[in-house]
């Protein structure tokens, strides 16, 4: 398969204690991964996500977009999606994410970071939609961005920058005690895309 580049060992745990996160590093080529990147900008129906803070609408310079097997919702930041259908590209990287991570996955939630100014704040992806404990697969596209985690008790701080064609899984009880996110920066970026393959639970 010549679109995969030779990843790091997936058996390696980037957190210390409470929680499973590995880090496959690069595993589609440029060549492929910039095509990705191209059709994935163009193909997405992406559009701003809404937040209820303190009660009030807010609509955020992140985009984003919910897939799905089927038309299951997604409710945070009090706010509920209803996942569309797989498109070419997306159900494409679905298949690839699955056969690299050995875990099937029923949705995905993409983000669009339109520069370095857009982020993501700390919290954990812990909703009552979600299944258990089951694994997150985050498969980045464009600029190379810090990605962070927290413990919700101790405070410690492990963090890694995420590469154009990387994949970084998230499963066990990582939700449960670490937090997460994307921090801005001021560096001059281009567009940044992120793809989060999830398991709704259906039972």
């Amino acid at each position: 398969m010549d679109l995969f580049s030779a990843f790091r060992n997936p058996e390696e745990n980037i957190l210390p204690y409470d929680g499973t996160v590995n880090y496959y590093g690069v595993c589609i080529h440029l060549e492929k991964a910039n095509e990705y990147y191209s059709r994935l900008m163009n193909n997405v129906r992406w559009e701003k996500d809404i937040a209820i803070i303190f009660g009030k609408r807010i609509e955020t310079k992140r985009k984003v977009a919910w897939y799905g097997d089927k038309a299951y919702e997604y409710t945070y930041s009090k706010n509920t999606k209803l996942a569309l259908p797989w498109n070419d590209v997306l159900l494409e990287l679905k298949n690839l994410t699955e056969l690299i991570t050995g875990v099937r996955y029923n949705s995905c939630l993409a983000n669009l970071y339109h520069d370095g100014n857009e982020g993501m704040a700390w919290h954990s992806d812990n909703e009552r939609d979600l299944k258990e404990n089951a694994a997150i697969a985050s498969l980045s596209f464009g600029a190379e961005r810090r990605f962070s985690f927290k413990h919700k008790n101790s405070g410690e701080k492990v963090s890694l920058l995420l590469e154009h064609g990387s994949i970084l899984v998230m499963k066990d009880v990582t939700q449960k005690n670490w937090l997460h996110r994307l921090p801005p920066t001021k560096k001059e970026l281009r567009p940044r895309i992120n793809l989060t393959f999830r398991t709704i639970d259906t039972q």
